[in-house]
């Protein structure tokens, strides 16, 4: 919850004067009030636009929300499901969020599905369990076909916005049990063709070096994506 409409103007038109590796997929995910124009100032690029959230319910009488429909209809391919200032702030659980990667998929978008633990979890040796139910609940009701038009988002919650990020090896430890918890429900073939981002205090001074994990195809990026050139370093880490 950045940026005037305005500041979110200038940043859009920044991005669009900067170069960045081709091969990497770039997606920038505004405010909902901003989607529009951000859509329009990429219309000449190949940056594709998100949506930060979107309701579980298809229509109706749900007074400010915005349906995966309305989102589709607008020309967004990817929504975010399962933040974890979501989780935290407006208590969705894994069950309803289960519900938006429903409505989503529905509509021909794509979810970015976010699962990670907090400090406590960690600390207590327990982050593996909780990544594993955020992940089946959320996720494993879906088939192999349409797991494989999904997203997943690793954020280490005691990561985000803290300046304190998972180690290299961390990050890769968990990417590859991700993985791995999809190779055993779905196969092989489907665990590799999804891929698994990181997100937590990704910056440009760690980028390169976490992404170069086997098992970490990305980043979902925070604070560092409202510096239009530090955004783009990120992408250039690849």
């Amino acid at each position: 919850m950045n940026n005037s409409a305005s500041e979110a103007a200038i940043l859009a038109n920044e991005l669009t004067q900067l170069e960045y590796n081709e091969e990497v997929t770039l997606l920038v995910i505004p405010p909902a009030l901003f989607i529009e124009n951000a859509i329009d100032t990429f219309i000449e690029s190949d940056i594709k636009v998100g949506a930060q959230n979107c309701s579980n319910q298809e229509k109706g009488a749900y007074t400010g929300e915005i349906s995966a429909k309305m989102i589709a209809s607008i020309g967004v391919e990817y929504v975010i499901v399962g933040h974890s200032e979501r989780r935290a702030y407006f208590t969705e659980t894994n069950e309803l969020l289960a519900e938006k990667v429903n409505q989503v998929l529905s509509n021909q978008i794509t979810p970015i599905y976010c699962c990670g633990e907090v400090l406590e979890e960690r600390e207590a040796n327990n982050h593996f369990e909780v990544i594993k139910t955020q992940i089946a609940e959320g996720l494993f009701h879906l088939s192999a076909t349409e797991i494989k038009k999904t997203v997943v988002a690793y954020e280490p919650v005691w990561a985000i916005g803290t300046g304190v990020t998972a180690s290299s090896e961390q990050a890769q430890e968990m990417h590859a049990f991700i993985r791995n918890l999809l190779k055993e429900q779905y196969n092989e073939e489907v665990a590799e063709s999804i891929s698994i981002l990181y997100g937590g205090s990704c910056k440009p001074t760690n980028a390169e070096e976490l992404f170069a994990n086997k098992d970490v195809d990305g980043g979902l990026i925070g604070g560092a994506s409202l510096v239009a050139e530090d955004f783009i370093a990120i992408a250039n880490s690849f």
